[in-house]
């Protein structure tokens, strides 16, 4: 029986639950760099390769709050453990694909042992750190960022060194030191009461069902356009409203939504940053390789400037905010992703890289801005007892933006890839940027809290 430290340090613990909870971004964004390797190995269109983003993200999405509430039930030292079980077993896996099928299966099941992590971890934080807890999650949110901004140029490097099966592999080192500390670092918990009726399988699957459908639909309508799939996303999206209506503990609580409008507002604003941002940092490095001629590994040190610029400006941020309240720098940031959406349309075939990479900085500025300030304007519209569901629909919504964006560059980046076809996916983004600059202005002047 393994002894469990009575007292642990929490820098050791924090490393712990760290190690495991940048997973989920390291793995997320890492695959932007290797999507031409793979439709290359596989013979993919982009529109096919783009399932190894959205079927991420979708897991990810659905299986947050599932894990959330089982973490409860079963001891999130026991979900955490878990879920890098499931993470090591889908990384061990994936490289031995013979198909594309069963790598999108490994992609799914990495998502889903990836976000067993985030509540779980977050839990033990919550309940064990009891002085400088602050502290601690702000350190947990470095390991998520960093890993998140890094992952493109250690993504590139790898598949450059050591081929695509490589992004899978590298996820052991995290795995077995954040398994081995968690065996002896981690409290464990006796199970609770187990009430399976607590999760919204329903309305989870109601929502899976409904977004697969719209998805497919999207993507054929450069090809042969799949019309069945129409009617069966609309029906889905429609017993899924009315399901979530009488549900007590709804996967997405529409109520709370339709009662506070500030909130909602948030979540739509969220939904089209990201969508935005990440049309960009999946799309520029399918650009950048098939256009512009860049190796993976150049790759990754390119989009370094646009991930990278984001881990430096968020501290500011996060300073402004403590002075002037979230409005300002959501403000800069809705003007910088709208400005360096702008100066994409300066780009063309002969471009010089420096002109591309001072672009891609200005949007990796305006992620900095944006992350850090949405958080606190949902903390603004929401009271203390709200907060957990209400960051858990903010994870939702991060995921709709990001599924939305690799939607839009499988159906726009589907045939010849070009200068043009950048263009396209620009306008797309001018539209994104004014809305999320309408929003940011929309918002109040002063933080006001909600009370209960």
């Amino acid at each position: 029986m393994v002894k469990v430290l009575q007292k642990p340090k929490p820098w050791l613990f924090v490393l712990t639950i760290g190690l495991g909870i940048l997973l989920n971004p390291l793995n997320s964004s890492m695959i932007s760099v290797a999507l031409v390797r793979l439709q290359h190995e596989f013979a993919l269109s982009v529109a096919t390769a783009s399932w190894l983003i959205s079927a991420f993200y979708l897991a990810s999405a659905a299986g947050q709050p599932v894990f959330g509430k089982l973490s409860d039930m079963f001891g999130p030292k026991r979900l955490f453990l878990i879920g890098l079980a499931i993470v090591a077993l889908a990384s061990l896996l994936a490289p031995f694909s013979p198909n594309f099928g069963w790598l999108l299966v490994c992609r799914v099941l990495q998502a889903i042992g990836s976000s067993t992590l985030f509540p779980s971890g977050m839990s033990m934080v919550r309940k064990y750190i009891t002085e400088g807890q602050a502290k601690a999650l702000a350190t947990l949110t470095v390991f998520s960022s960093i890993s998140a901004a890094f992952g493109p140029s250690i993504g590139g490097f790898l598949i450059e060194s050591l081929d695509w099966q490589s992004i899978f592999l590298v996820n052991f080192p995290f795995i077995i030191v954040s398994f081995v500390l968690a065996l002896f670092v981690l409290p464990n918990k006796k199970m609770e009461k187990i009430d399976l009726s607590r999760i919204d399988f329903v309305g989870i699957a109601l929502f899976a069902v409904a977004m697969v459908t719209f998805i497919l639909f999207l993507l054929s309508l450069g090809e042969s356009i799949r019309w069945w799939s129409l009617p069966i996303a609309l029906a889905g999206f429609i017993v899924f409203y009315y399901y979530e209506k009488h549900r007590k503990e709804p996967f997405i609580d529409l109520k709370t939504l339709k009662s506070n409008k500030n909130l909602s507002f948030v979540y739509l604003q969220y939904i089209c940053i990201n969508l935005v941002f990440y049309c960009y940092f999946f799309g520029l490095p399918i650009f950048l390789q098939d256009v512009r001629g860049y190796s993976e590994g150049q790759t990754g040190l390119i989009m370094l400037a646009m991930a990278g610029c984001g881990v430096f400006v968020a501290p500011i941020a996060g300073r402004w905010i403590d002075k002037s309240g979230s409005k300002p720098p959501l403000i800069s940031g809705a003007v910088t992703i709208l400005l360096g959406t702008i100066l994409l349309l300066t780009i063309g075939n002969h471009s010089p890289l420096w002109w591309l990479i001072i672009i891609m900085i200005i949007l990796g500025m305006s992620n900095g801005f944006n992350n850090i300030s949405m958080q606190t304007a949902l903390y603004d519209n929401v009271t203390p007892e709200e907060t957990g569901a209400a960051s858990g629909l903010f994870q939702t919504s991060r995921y709709l933006g990001s599924i939305s964006s690799s939607t839009i560059l499988g159906l726009l980046f589907s045939e010849h890839l070009d200068i043009a076809h950048l263009h396209t996916v620009v306008y797309v983004c001018i539209v994104g940027g004014l809305l999320v600059l309408a929003l940011s202005l929309r918002l109040p002047s002063k933080r006001k809290k909600r009370v209960a």
